[in-house]
């Protein structure tokens, strides 16, 4: 895939998506809680998150993704 990688450490943090994100999750373990639902995705998941999105990321294991803005 020529999509950048992006990767993080165990950690929690909020998060605003400025444009709509497609991503193919390598490794790694997360939870991602907005206002409506929490959703939970793990090595192998393709997610996509809708441009003006907030939520808080939490990550149970260290995650590395192919990711792209639409």
């Amino acid at each position: 895939m020529s999509w950048p990688i992006w990767s993080c450490e165990v950690s929690e943090f909020d998060w605003e998506y400025s444009d709509q994100e497609s991503c193919l999750l390598l490794d790694g373990e997360v939870e991602v809680k907005s206002e409506f639902e929490t959703v939970r995705f793990s090595a192998g998941d393709y997610v996509v998150f809708p441009k003006g999105l907030k939520c808080r990321w939490k990550v149970a294991k260290p995650v590395r993704k192919h990711y792209s803005f639409n």
